[in-house]
């Protein structure tokens, strides 16, 4: 089950940058007339710099950061001290955290041992997936004819759950993607402009954390800002708790409203359920890969459905 886990995160990473990539591949073999190789290669050469090397980098960022607070215990336990007491006094409630904070330490402790454990099969699921790639692209009008050939709908609907596909990976993909990448930067421009430590660092961490929407990005900031509070810087607590929830959390709204009519719309209900089940399959891919199965899944159902209902 294990080595399934992998290869199914590989096949469907492949399917993902395919999709992404394949208009680039018509235009650069058929407007262009780039070899098909040529064209392959340019693809593959620039995925891997747009997208796995950045998300690998700021990973072992973060990993990194992670190994540096546990070489510092004494500067995080004064940190949560001075955290707990300030939302004991304000909100009544003390001693809230004796409970969290275990368990948070358990997990971040055991996060570094994984990530070396997976780098080997990171690796090569690396190699599977741009040798896949590479013959998918080279290949290309023969591998979409073959998918037509084998569907399990006929070619009508086939194509139909084609663009849909393609609609949804867009959606959950390059639009939550940019959702993910303006919140992550406008906590990094806050943190910068009250002058709170880590400003990159808690960007890249809310980068992430926006791709689960409503409690992505305030995971950081808020308790950023109630740290700044308890500490007495009271401008910057209360200034980037403002910048956070007037403009971070309200940026959704604006970038969805303005892709509206460009790709497809994925529900966040859609989005949370499919996050909860992609974690624990594929790690942190599976905060973009949990939506985008269950939204395939759904697609195949629709179609299914459609099918089975009587033609008057």
């Amino acid at each position: 089950m294990y080595s399934l886990r992998i290869l199914s995160g590989t096949l469907l990473s492949t399917l993902v940058i395919y999709t992404i990539f394949r208009p680039i591949n018509i235009i650069l073999t058929e407007r262009w007339r780039w070899n098909s190789v040529l064209s392959a290669l340019f693809i593959m050469l620039s995925s891997l710099v747009i997208i796995v090397l950045p998300f690998l980098t700021l990973s072992m960022m973060v990993v990194s950061k992670i190994t540096a607070f546990q070489q510092q215990p004494g500067n995080i336990a004064g940190i949560i001290q001075k955290f707990e007491a300030y939302v004991g006094d304000t909100f009544n409630m003390p001693h809230i955290l004796e409970k969290i904070i275990p368990k948070i330490n358990e997990y971040a402790a055991s996060l570094f041992p994984a990530v070396l454990n997976g780098a080997a099969n990171i690796f090569v699921g690396l190699l599977v997936m741009y040798f896949l790639l590479y013959f998918m692209f080279t290949r290309y009008t023969t591998f979409e004819n073959e998918l037509l050939k084998y569907a399990p709908f006929d070619k009508e609907d086939a194509l139909k759950f084609g663009k849909e596909l393609r609609n949804t990976t867009y959606s959950n993909v390059l639009g939550q993607g940019l959702i993910a990448v303006v919140q992550g930067s406008l906590v990094s421009i806050g943190f910068l402009i009250f002058d709170i430590p880590d400003a990159f660092f808690w960007g890249v961490i809310s980068t992430f954390l926006s791709f689960l929407p409503i409690i992505g990005a305030p995971f950081v900031f808020i308790p950023a800002a109630c740290i700044q509070l308890a500490y007495g810087h009271s401008t910057a607590g209360w200034g980037l708790l403002i910048w956070g929830l007037v403009l971070i959390t309200n940026i959704d709204n604006v970038i969805r409203f303005a892709l509206a009519k460009k790709i497809a719309h994925t529900h966040p209900i859609i989005t949370v359920i499919g996050v909860i089940i992609g974690i624990p399959t594929f790690g942190i891919l599976g905060l973009v890969f949990g939506p985008l199965l269950l939204s395939y899944f759904i697609i195949t159902l629709r179609i299914y459905q459609n099918n089975n209902i009587p033609k008057q």
